[in-house]
């Protein structure tokens, strides 16, 4: 047993996400309001790891999530099989009017001083009435490694977080190791439940969860964790994080891994980067870089998918660590959600690699 966990050393599938597909729209520097023209990108939290792990890792990855017949589902499926993700889609079809739909988010990437902005319609969102039953887990579940979730799927309605909650539980009966990014989003809680409902939900599906991603706000306002007030310390100080993690691991026994991303944001183009873990009981720090930004978004999912695939690789606990680290960064200097980098880059990178230029 490596890390605290017992992770199979092969399997069909090395991970399995579940999650909502998303797309998109992305009018680049240009704000909403003044927008003539935009990008569409395939996104989803889960997604986003499971497609990074596969098309950067070569991992073998699946996604169980609400697909809708029509043509922005078409569009969406399509991204889902070109990143090489398997899909076991629960599908629904559209009326031709208002639904049920795939949702749409909306940023525009600001620049310099001006911050970026993010904004949704999730109305009558397919993967909003996902619910227990819809998934054969005992099927899906069969040689899988891994299987993750994501705190921005909890918060969908009230019957996502009890899917992931039956799959978490499905998982551990199959021994699969599960993770969960925290990903707390106030916006989405707010419309139907808030922030106490928010800590009921997730503290459920945490109780059955092995690795946990997210920073002390998402240990906080998600977990309702114990921690410190806003501080005048710099954003790449890790000892408020780990400060944190007792109090965590006394609550929820069964996490023997907590990670995040270090950010101190200079400007929407310049951001100091790092990442921590906690282990098994010991802690680890990543190196940290100046980062210039093109697209932050998918930033913190590019770390989780990194140090997700130096776990499933049997790396040293470190390397996973600095691997999350760098295709995190990596991630933020491409276009999109989802990962462009080579797993060679992502290598090189880690050890110390910097920008010359390879010939």
């Amino acid at each position: 047993m490596k890390y605290g966990l017992d992770i199979k050393s092969e399997g069909i599938l090395d991970f399995v996400s579940l999650g909502a597909l998303v797309h998109r729209l992305d009018p680049g520097i240009i704000p909403f309001r003044k927008a003539t023209e935009c990008k569409i990108h395939v996104s989803g939290g889960e997604f986003n790891c499971a497609a990074n792990l596969s098309d950067c890792f070569h991992l073998n990855t699946g996604i169980a999530t609400a697909m809708v017949d029509y043509p922005i589902g078409d569009l969406i499926a399509e991204r889902v099989k070109a990143m090489g993700v398997k899909p076991f889609y629960k599908k629904f079809k559209h009326n031709g009017v208002n639904g049920p739909n795939m949702a749409t988010v909306y940023s525009d990437q600001g620049y310099g001083v001006r911050a970026p902005v993010v904004f949704y319609n999730r109305s009558n969102e397919a993967a909003a009435q996902l619910k227990p039953g819809d998934f054969d887990w005992n099927a899906i579940f069969a040689g899988v490694r891994w299987f993750h979730s994501g705190g921005i799927f909890a918060s969908l309605s009230e019957t996502t977080g009890e899917l992931i909650v039956e799959a978490m539980k499905a998982a551990k009966a199959h021994g699969v190791v599960t993770s969960f990014d925290l990903n707390y989003r106030a916006k989405l809680w707010n419309i139907w439940g808030g922030q106490d409902r928010a800590r009921s939900v997730v503290r459920r599906i945490v109780e059955n969860v092995d690795v946990l991603v997210g920073n002390e706000e998402d240990l906080q306002l998600g977990l309702g964790m114990p921690g410190p007030e806003i501080s005048s310390k710099s954003k790449l100080d890790p000892s408020a994080f780990f400060g944190m993690i007792d109090n965590v691991v006394a609550k929820f026994p069964k996490v023997k891994i907590v990670a995040t991303t270090l950010r101190e944001v200079h400007s929407t183009n310049h951001h100091s980067w790092g990442a921590v873990a906690w282990m098994d009981g010991k802690t680890y720090v990543s190196p940290t870089c100046e980062l210039n930004i093109y697209d932050r978004v998918g930033g913190g999912d590019g770390f989780a998918s990194g140090f997700f695939y130096g776990l499933l690789s049997g790396e040293p606990e470190q390397e996973a660590v600095n691997l999350g680290w760098a295709h995190g960064a990596l991630l933020t200097t491409f276009p999109g959600d989802t990962s462009m980098a080579t797993v060679d880059q992502v290598r090189a990178f880690a050890k110390g690699g910097s920008a010359r230029i390879q010939r």
